[in-house]
C-alpha cells in the first residue's frame, strides 16, 4: 500500500520499491523523532562557508543526531539537530517533485528508487525567488538506504569555484 504521505504521493508505485525502513520514516504523519549518528565534513573555503551559512548546514564533527520530523497532508518540517546546531527545512510537492526550503535556499528535487535506494537529485534552485544555473548543483545529491536494519542517509553537496559544502553520513533508529 502507498501511503498519503508528501513521499507516497510523489513517488507513487515506486514506492513499494524502498527499503523497510526508509519507507517506514516517509509514511507517517503527525510528529515524530529519530536518534542516531552522524559524521559530518565541512569545507574551507571562505565561499564555502559563506554558502553552508546560507543554508544552515551542520558544523564538522562526528557525534549524535536527532531529527524531528512533523508531517501533515501539506508537506513536512524537518529540524536536524547536530552538535547543538539546529538545521530547519521545510519539504512540499511541487510541480510534481520535492521542494525543500534550506535557509535562504529553496531546492526542487527529483526522487529516484534503484537499487534499493531513494536518490534526490537537484531539478532547481533558487535563492530569494532567482533561479541559478541548475548546472553549479551538479554535485548535490542525498541517498537515503538501509543497512543493518538501519535506515541510512548520505548527503553531499559540492559547488564549483567553492569546492564541497558539506558531506555528511549516518543512521537514524526508525521503528
Amino acid at each position: 500500500m502507498i501511503p498519503a504521505t508528501l513521499y507516497g504521493h510523489l513517488l507513487g508505485d515506486a514506492y513499494r520499491r524502498l527499503p523497510q525502513r526508509v519507507a517506514m520514516l516517509h509514511a507517517r504523519d503527525g510528529r515524530r523523532r529519530y536518534v542516531g549518528e552522524v559524521e559530518v565534513r565541512r569545507g574551507a573555503s571562505p565561499l564555502s562557508r559563506l554558502c553552508a551559512w546560507a543554508t544552515r548546514l551542520p558544523p564538522a564533527g562526528a557525534g549524535p543526531i536527532h531529527v524531528d520530523i512533523d508531517a501533515d497532508r501539506h508537506g513536512e518540517r524537518w529540524i536536524r539537530h547536530v552538535a547543538g546546531h539546529a538545521m530547519p527545512s521545510r519539504l512540499r510537492a511541487h510541480a510534481g517533485r520535492l521542494r525543500e526550503r534550506l535557509g535562504l535556499v529553496t531546492f526542487d528535487f527529483d526522487l529516484h528508487v534503484d537499487a534499493g535506494q531513494l536518490r534526490w537529485s537537484v531539478a532547481a534552485v533558487h535563492v530569494f525567488g532567482l533561479p541559478l544555473p541548475r548546472g553549479w548543483f551538479e554535485g548535490v545529491e542525498a541517498i537515503e538506504s538501509e543497512r543493518d536494519g538501519r535506515y541510512r542517509f548520505d548527503v553531499r553537496a559540492t559547488l564549483p569555484f567553492a569546492g564541497l559544502l558539506v558531506h555528511y553520513t549516518g543512521w537514524l533508529d526508525v521503528d
